[in-house]
């Protein structure tokens, strides 16, 4: 089941109901906007067009407001860069069948070469070509209403709505020093931390020594022998694969387990990277890269989803 479950991308949710509901909230304030606005522009057949475009939109912006393709130029650059072709493709291509197609494909390759990829605009440029006769009447005016004015509107209610509550500020350059660890720097925070499993090691080392020589050690001895522990406990960087999941061996809220998503040598210095994502624990959702030794040394054993608990990977178990 484990390796079932992430195949196809299901993994445990942990979001609280209160991050539920304020998505849910924020997603009903902001689409009612949308409906209540484009219904002055276009017949009922086309506000629904619109909507569904910018519906998804809100999807993004009130369930992931801090995700990379839910900031302000996404938004922006993607629905009116979308809108643009789309109406173009209608505009110049008369069958139908043909112009759907080439909207969505151009406007992909659009949004990559503007970095504004957001998904909802290739919905965007479906509905200018597919949207009816009143969308196609509008010309090039549909750029600017309803998408344009749609989207500034989304985006003012995403900033208000989502400014009530510190961890969900948006844009993300706003939020809480606190959110934006967990999306820009989850790899150094905690690299340095003691497991319980290291110091527990390290004390029943220390003890046997003192009861073999009887001369009794102090607290430099302690903290030489947990750092070879440590040593002897964290995976070497040849150990590191991609599509494997790795825990840090810490307790309660430091907890975390990251699956490495890439490996791969920097252009820069050629040093070997590692990409990951944490998908458990402290800071999940979030995402880091940092060299493959670094991460060796954070990660203490490799582990893997058994329906739902993580379990450490035996290594005998598995060469038996």
């Amino acid at each position: 089941m484990a390796k079932w479950t992430s195949l196809i991308g299901l993994e445990p949710n942990k979001t609280g109901h209160l991050e539920k509901w304020l998505s849910l909230g924020g997603g009903l304030a902001g689409v009612l906007a949308v409906v209540w606005i484009s219904r002055h522009f276009v017949d009922p057949q086309g506000t629904a067009g619109v909507a569904a475009s910018v519906g998804a939109s809100a999807v993004l912006l009130f369930a992931v407001p801090h995700g990379p393709m839910s900031q302000p130029w996404p938004v922006l650059g993607g629905h009116v860069t979308s809108a643009l072709i789309g109406v173009a493709c209608a505009t110049w291509i008369p069958d139908l069948m043909v112009a759907a197609p080439v909207a969505v494909a151009l406007s992909i390759g659009a949004m990559h070469y503007l970095r504004c990829i957001h998904p909802p605009g290739g919905a965007t440029a479906l509905t200018a070509v597919v949207g009816g006769d009143s969308l196609r009447a509008l010309g090039f005016q549909y750029v600017v209403t309803p998408v344009l004015l749609d989207a500034l509107v989304l985006l003012a209610i995403a900033i208000l709505f989502n400014g009530l509550f510190a961890w969900r500020r948006y844009p993300a350059a706003l939020a809480s020093p606190r959110a934006k660890s967990a999306s820009a720097h989850p790899v150094a925070k905690n690299e340095d931390h003691l497991s319980r499993r290291e110091l527990e090691a390290a004390v029943r080392g220390l003890s046997h020594r003192a009861a073999g020589d009887h001369t009794g050690c102090d607290l430099q001895e302690l903290y030489h022998l947990l750092e070879l522990q440590r040593d002897a406990t964290s995976m070497a960087p040849d150990d590191i694969q991609a599509g494997r999941c790795y825990s840090n061996g810490l307790h309660g809220p430091l907890w975390q387990i990251r699956r490495v998503t890439a490996k791969k040598h920097s252009t820069d210095s050629g040093a070997v990277q590692v990409e990951f994502n944490v998908v458990a624990g402290a800071e999940r959702r979030a995402t880091g890269s940092t060299a493959s030794d670094v991460f060796a040394r954070w990660a203490k054993y490799e582990v893997f989803l058994n329906e739902n608990s993580w379990q450490r990977v035996d290594y005998t178990e598995t060469a038996a």
